[in-house]
């Protein structure tokens, strides 16, 4: 497959439409200083073309890899690589609700009359429905082209309509906060967080891995993850946080006035953006935006849902149960797994509040868990089985627990006061977990099927 291809197929995945619609949102809050959060994408590709690649494609080939698992039970144990595609699928079936949620949130601030609620089981109907039946075809025969539509609506349509819609630069510069139009408007908190979290996610990432396996070559495979990097920033970065700064601007403006929203703490900031895009957008152009945001949205949630659906068939299922059953069969249980972790999406979807809130949990479980025994099976000799499976379980362990602590809270009205550290995210502990347990028992319990460090 063509690198270009492929990095346009990563880019769909990673930036499609949930993540749009959560970029709109810190556009919406904080400016575009929201920009950051898809900088720290570029450096995670860069960074993965530079040290994961070389070491990956070539065992790839060799190997016949078809997820990442695989790769763990190559490296270390059948039992790590159970593991792995335990966390795997937990976090792909949160990455699955985001985008239940992100189409949620667009159709119902699109449609009259139709709540969040009910937007969120329709969409998640036609998203589970779509992939049991589309299956891994639909996800690479749509990825690309689905992306490239909405990338062209943003561009196109969305953007210069809605500047000009607002008043222009003069408009904005009298409406908005000074600090809202530089990029010096964030805590280096929230950079650590975004950091890491979101930079090893190229490290670690199922549909990542899927795609590295279908290029022709190492050097194709850098090269469509240095595209995708810089497709992630400066390009969709800004354009999703400029979208989300003229839906302020408009909200402050008082556009949404007419749709019920009469003052801006009566927006929800991931509404922002379909709310503007509702306003100022005539009937054909908005459906030509609508059908392009859904269209990514559906590439983003299938290929996830996919992904889960894979861990749990071949790397759970088949390793657990020993199944050996015909191809035919086989496709039927993997529609049947789909269905079920669908339907688990959806409901995980109706308990979140913000599309960026469930992406960001699910990247930060499958990194706590995975990025230190990867990069630790690939890089160091001493690394062993023992010591990838404690840091798979403690640090995704312990990053689930602290992530969901304030979750139940919020849910179920507790006040138990939990607050982490400076401000920092759980992630940093579950990872600083992970590296401790790993290196320890690595030393005191040593050995691994493979020795592949270099």
């Amino acid at each position: 497959m063509h690198y270009t291809h492929v990095g346009l197929s990563v880019v769909a995945t990673d930036v499609g439409g949930g993540f749009s619609i959560g970029l709109g949102g810190l556009g919406f809050v904080m400016g575009i200083s929201g920009s950051w959060m898809l900088f720290t994408g570029l450096v995670g590709a860069w960074m993965a073309a530079v040290l994961l690649i070389p070491k990956v494609k070539p065992l790839s080939d060799r190997e016949k890899f078809f997820t990442m698992p695989e790769l763990f039970n190559y490296l270390f144990s059948p039992g790590v690589a159970l593991a792995a595609g335990i966390v795997s699928a937990i976090g792909y079936l949160g990455f699955t609700s985001s985008q239940m949620l992100a189409g949620a949130v667009l159709a119902s601030s699109t449609f009259e009359g139709l709540n969040l609620s009910m937007a969120l089981y329709i969409m998640g109907g036609i998203i589970i429905l779509y992939t049991v039946m589309g299956g891994i075809k639909a996800v690479i025969y749509t990825d690309t082209f689905q992306w490239i539509l909405l990338l062209s609506g943003l561009f196109f349509v969305g953007l210069p309509v809605s500047y000009f819609a607002i008043g222009g630069m003069d408009a904005i510069r009298e409406t908005v906060q000074p600090e809202m139009l530089t990029l010096t408007n964030i805590t280096w908190q929230q950079i650590v967080n975004w950091s890491i979290t979101i930079i090893p996610i190229w490290f670690v990432g199922m549909t990542l891995y899927q795609r590295i396996y279908a290029t022709r070559s190492t050097s194709d495979a850098k090269k469509a993850w240095y595209l995708a990097g810089l497709f992630e920033w400066p390009v969709m970065a800004f354009m999703g946080v400029l979208l989300g700064l003229f839906a302020r601007v408009a909200a402050d403006q008082g556009m949404f006035a007419e749709l019920g929203f009469t003052d801006i703490s009566d927006v929800h900031q991931e509404q922002g953006l379909p709310l503007l895009l509702r306003t100022v957008l005539p009937v054909g152009l908005m459906g030509l935006m609508m059908s392009a945001y859904f269209s990514a949205i559906m590439s983003t949630a299938d290929s996830c849902l996919v992904a889960a659906s894979g861990n749990v068939t071949t790397d759970i299922l088949e390793k657990v149960f020993k199944l050996r059953v015909e191809p035919h069969i086989l496709i039927r249980w993997s529609q049947g797994v789909t269905l079920i972790l669908g339907i688990v999406a959806l409901l995980l979807a109706s308990t979140m509040e913000t599309v960026l809130d469930i992406m960001l949990y699910s990247y930060a479980v499958m990194v706590s868990g995975l990025l230190i025994p990867v990069l630790g099976g690939l890089y160091w000799k001493k690394s062993s089985s023992a010591g990838a499976l404690a840091a798979i379980v403690i640090g995704g362990g312990i990053t689930l627990i602290l992530t969901a602590i304030p979750e139940i809270n919020r849910i179920y009205g507790y006040d138990y006061g939990f607050e982490m550290p400076l401000g920092l995210d759980p992630i940093i502990f579950g990872i600083s977990a992970a590296l401790v347990v790993f290196v320890l028992l690595s030393y005191l319990v040593p050995g691994r099927k493979n020795k592949t460090a270099d």
